[in-house]
């Protein structure tokens, strides 16, 4: 049996396209078996974000989901199909996945997530992705981040527009709770406003890419800055998240 210190010859044939990359190589790819995701959420944003990180050969994918999958998913959430309705989300995907690439393991956990349960998720992996819809869950799952030093890669998306924040607890920035504040209400969100598929797509793959490159060490993830994606004008905007010195989660 081959160590996570070595790539077996098929990983070899596999990641063929990784090793050319100067920027890669084997050392990359070997960072990359070597790594562990929790990827909290697995419906728009989720989706695409695992199949690129269970393909790029993320050694272990933690894949956090509670529901099942409804024919409305369907329009946005590419991982699942007809076959897949009523079926368990994070189950559906693990079994997806390891289709896609034997190479990796891949942990279901088909239950909610909550302050009760996300330290101990948390504590067992290097990254973490949100790929949720809820403000409570966002807040709870930034502050276990920042309370075991795991950084974090957020994803959101409405209607024809998206965001992109990259956390590090051991950098000097603000986090989501310094961002948004504590409200829990009633927000907009894909169930009641809408979303164009791709857009959701477009943020999902460029939580796995910046995963990639957290692994690699490939050029730098814009740590501490929310990217702002309008789908109708095909136009980014960025803006640094100032850390509140008053924030309980990351304030001194």
């Amino acid at each position: 049996m081959v160590s996570d210190s070595q790539l077996t010859d098929d990983e070899f044939m596999r990641y063929s396209r990784h090793l050319l990359l100067e920027e890669v190589g084997e050392q990359g790819q070997l960072k990359l078996k070597q790594g562990s995701v929790l990827i909290v959420g697995l419906g728009g944003l989720g989706s695409p974000a695992v199949q690129y990180l269970a393909a790029a050969g993320v050694g272990t994918l933690w894949l956090a989901d509670f529901d099942h999958i409804e024919v409305s998913n369907l329009q946005r959430q590419t991982l699942y199909d007809m076959k897949s309705l009523k079926h368990s989300k994070a189950e559906t995907a693990r079994i997806k996945l390891q289709n896609l690439n034997p190479e990796v393991e891949v942990i279901a956990i088909n239950q909610k997530m909550d302050e009760q349960n996300l330290a101990a998720f948390v504590a067992e992996v290097d990254l973490v992705l949100d790929c949720t819809d809820n403000i409570l869950i966002r807040q709870q799952l930034n502050a276990a981040c920042y309370q075991a030093g795991k950084p974090l890669l957020v994803g959101a998306a409405i209607r024809f527009e998206g965001q992109l924040l990259a956390l590090d607890p051991k950098q000097d920035h603000g986090c989501y709770r310094c961002l948004y504040g504590t409200d829990i209400g009633e927000r907009l969100n894909c169930s009641n406003s809408g979303v164009i598929g791709p857009v959701v797509g477009t943020i999902g793959m460029l939580q796995a890419l910046e995963a990639i490159k957290f692994f690699t060490q490939t050029g730098s993830v814009p740590w501490g800055e929310l990217k702002l994606f309008d789908a109708k004008n095909h136009s980014w905007h960025g803006l640094r998240v100032p850390k509140d010195p008053a924030c309980p989660v990351c304030g001194s």
